[in-house]
Parts: structure tokens; sequence; C-alpha cells
């Protein structure tokens, strides 16, 4: 089979690979298509040593189950999320489950950039989840990110009537604010959404999706700030979810939000950014940040996907196939792709020896 394979942040190939063979509580599932994630392109970017595993938006069909698997039937359609928390741990207990040791351990084998994957016993037992029929491959692969977004709102303390500022509008952004007017509809509130962008296309995108108003991002920190002014009656946000990394989104963010508000970092990268700590202090601001997601968050993102909650049809800027991996990565660092899905075997009743 065919899979992407890392060795180092600039060599990564498109190789052959034996398909998994599978334990008797694990499966093995055909993959039809991978979204591109940014923490892909940050593995890469920060020269990260190998191994890495790359890709995890994925849905495929199943066509090899374990002797003891019960859940799942060969022909199933699914989305396999690729870590898996204990649920007993002390960082478990306390809802941090991507601090989990097992939760950073675990993994699909060998990656979500292949043609077949082994899908592990815990995975069969918590983060594999039935695909239903009205929905495509191409929706269900924005479950897991869609899963991280919710996870980032749920942490994010707001109200009915509160505003919440959701810095970059990439794939990510576009997510978030959905995920954002979502809950509030769950929870019977009124969330007001703003965004910002570099990009002037993804800001009418982003109001087709549900944002109240939308900007070209200020080229100074304290430019969001006066933005939100007149919809705040200038009290300034109640909270800001930054999608980007950098130093310019994070400060701009902090300057954007109301005194006793919330700024949750959804991005970053290794760097130090300059922040004044009586700042924090005299307003009383929390500086808060959400990665990846929980099981509970897949099954609810699966949800809001399948109910139409959340549309994800327009996110998908370019479709390539696994051959033209580079140019995906090269695309997206360079910002001139919203969101890259490798369609990697499509949906067939023939797979290879596996016929369904």
């Amino acid at each position: 089979m065919n899979a992407v394979i890392y060795h180092n942040y600039d060599d990564i190939r498109l190789e052959k690979s034996p398909i998994p063979t599978i334990a008797s509580q694990e499966l093995l599932v055909k993959v039809h298509g991978c979204g591109l994630c940014g923490s892909d392109i940050l593995k890469i970017v920060q020269r990260v040593p190998p191994p890495v595993t790359l890709g995890h938006e994925l849905t495929g069909t199943i066509v090899e189950r374990g002797r003891d698997v019960r859940a799942f039937e060969v022909g199933q359609r699914v989305i396999v999320a690729h870590h898996v928390p204990c649920g007993v741990c002390h960082y478990c207990r306390h809802g941090n489950y991507s601090m989990c040791a097992s939760f950073k351990s675990s993994n699909i084998d060998p990656c979500g950039f292949a043609e077949y994957i082994r899908v592990p016993k815990e995975h069969v037992q918590h983060t594999t989840l039935a695909l239903p029929d009205s929905m495509s491959a191409e929706e269900g692969s924005f479950t897991e990110p869609l899963a991280c977004c919710i996870r980032a709102v749920k942490r994010t303390p707001l109200r009915d009537g509160d505003s919440v500022i959701v810095v970059g509008l990439g794939s990510i952004g576009l997510l978030m604010v959905q995920a954002l007017k979502a809950f509030g509809i769950e929870m019977n509130q009124h969330i007001q959404v703003f965004g910002i962008d570099l990009f002037p296309e993804r800001l009418q995108l982003a109001c087709d999706l549900g944002a109240d108003a939308t900007w070209l991002a200020p080229h100074d920190e304290q430019g969001l700030r006066t933005l939100l002014a007149a919809y705040t009656e200038g009290r300034g946000a109640d909270a800001a979810i930054i999608t980007v990394a950098g130093t310019m989104p994070f400060m701009q963010a902090v300057a954007a939000v109301r005194k006793g508000g919330n700024v949750n970092i959804f991005a970053a990268r290794s760097e130090a950014v300059p922040i004044n700590l009586a700042t924090l202090y005299q307003q009383e601001l929390t500086i808060s940040s959400t990665y990846s997601s929980s099981p509970d968050e897949l099954r609810i993102a699966l949800a809001w996907l399948s109910t139409g909650k959340v549309r994800v049809t327009r996110l998908i800027s370019h479709r390539l196939p696994l051959e033209r991996f580079a140019e995906g990565i090269e695309l997206t660092r360079k910002h001139a792709a919203l969101k890259v899905y490798y369609s990697i075997t499509g949906e067939k009743e023939q797979y290879g020896k596996y016929t369904v």
C-alpha cells in the first residue's frame, strides 16, 4: 500500500508499505481520505525528529475485523481519531484529557495519509465512530478538528449576550465560528461572534457561516479593540479565541477583551510574547489554552455535522491525491489553501483483496 512516511522535516516520502496486520480486538480500515491539519505543518516547520505520525483527520471503511470486535461490521464507514486518553489518571479526572500519558503516546498505524490503517484496541473502543449514511467522507473528516474547537468553546466561559472574537478565519477559525454559534443554540443563549483575518475572501465566508461581523485584521495591537467598541458598548469582547499563531494576534486578543475577559490560545508556535503582567493582574484577565479533544467532544462534533449545525463543504479549497502530498504542504504554508483534503482511495465496493 502507499503511505506518507516522515523521515525528516525535509524528507517526507510516499512509499510502499505492507498492509498492517491486526490483532483480535483491532480493526483494519481502508482510508477514503484525510485532511491536512495545521499540526501536521507545525511538526514539519519545527523540524520534529522522527518518528512522526502525519495525518489524523480521516474517514474510511472497515475491511477486516478482529475476531473479538463486536461493535463494528466489515463494510461499515467510520471516522477514527488518533489519540485516546486513559480516562482514569489524575489528568483525565480533572478533564485534562490531552495531558494524559496514554493520550500522548497513542496513535493509529501507520498514519492518516495511508491507504490502510490499523486501529488499535483502545481506539476501537473509544474514538472510532460510525459515519452516518447521510454524511460524505469529506464531511466526516472534519469530525476531529471540529471536536477540538468544541473543547475550546467549552473551556471558554460564556453567558447569554456575550461576545467572542475569533482571531484568524482559516478552516479552524471558520469551524470555531460555527461551534460558538451551535453552542449558544444548545445552551439557549445568544452569543455574538466576530472574526478577523488577513484575507478578504474569508470574511464573507465567515459571515455566511454565522459570524455577526468580520473585519480585515488591523496592523496594530489596539486596532481590534477599536473595531469591537461599537458592538460591545466600548468594553471589548468577553472572550477571544486565537486560531493563528504569532505575537501580533496574541497581543491584539489581549487588548481586545474586556476587563475580566478570557483569551483562549488555540494555536501557538515556539516563541516568546511580550506581555505586561500588571495588565493581566489589574484587569483580571484569564489566559487559557486548548489542545486537542476528548472522545465526548468527538461524539458531539459528529452529531453537529450530521444534523447540519456545522457546515463544512465550502471549507475544502484543494483536493489532491497522495502523490501530490508535498504540493498540499506548500499551498498551506503559503496560505494559498483554506483546507487541503487528500483523496486516498475513495468509497468503493471493492477494496483490493478485501471485498465488502
